[in-house]
């Protein structure tokens, strides 16, 4: 077999391999289209009968999970925890971590990103980065926007003050998998993906330290 032949198997299957170990790492990549019409945002959950704080409803917990689920009980006892506590700044937070995380990660540049990483998730993510050194891999990425965060989930243990929220991002990026020849061996520059990741944050709610840190990932 001719040997350019082999060698384009070889880096096929690299290729192949390197999007397994990152699909692992984050989420799922299917490629784009643009509807027709925009889609419809999430329908406000219902607020009946929840009281959160003294005087009434706490809009800044139901306009983002529904009242009286075990989610808003813990958006409110963190909030008791720390009074400085607001899910509307947190969102928009997790918003710019998730564009500077994930580029992070793309671009192969983890160093800034340690204080907002916990110790399993930066070694996950350093394993495919350190895998594409070694075999010569270059990740071309552009992040286009965000597509969607919803706030899924969020958990507070009492006795150790420790903060969960669960976040669903859907991101838009371009990205292209590059040899040490400059070839293209995965994606597309031109075709936007959607990059769909369910995202974990946790913090000691009333710290010093006010960085909320990625301890999970799932597709």
């Amino acid at each position: 077999m001719d040997s350019a032949v082999i060698q384009l198997l070889v880096l096929a299957g690299i290729a192949v391999f390197l999007i397994m170990k990152l699909r692992s790492a984050l989420g799922s990549r299917d490629g784009y289209e643009r509807p027709p019409e925009a889609a419809p945002g999430p329908v406000p959950p219902s607020r009946k009968g929840f009281e959160v704080i003294d005087g009434g409803e706490d809009h800044d917990i139901t306009d983002h999970v529904p009242a009286a689920s075990e989610s808003a009980k813990a958006l409110a006892e963190m909030k008791r925890a720390e009074p400085g506590f607001n899910v509307g700044e947190f969102l928009s937070g997790a918003r710019g971590a998730y564009e500077m995380i994930l580029m992070g990660f793309e671009n192969g540049d983890l160093d800034n990103l340690v204080p907002l990483l916990s110790r399993d998730v930066f070694e996950s993510f350093d394993e495919v980065v350190q895998l594409r050194e070694r075999e010569g891999l270059r990740v071309e990425a552009n992040f286009v926007g965000l597509r969607e965060l919803v706030l899924s989930e969020a958990s507070f243990d009492p006795a150790t003050r420790e903060a969960e929220i669960t976040i669903r991002f859907v991101g838009e990026l371009t990205s292209v998998v590059r040899d040490r020849d400059g070839n293209v061996v995965e994606g597309d520059a031109n075709a936007i993906k959607q990059q769909r990741d369910i995202w974990t944050f946790a913090r000691s709610m009333g710290a010093d330290n006010p960085n909320w840190r990625l301890v999970a990932t799932e597709a």
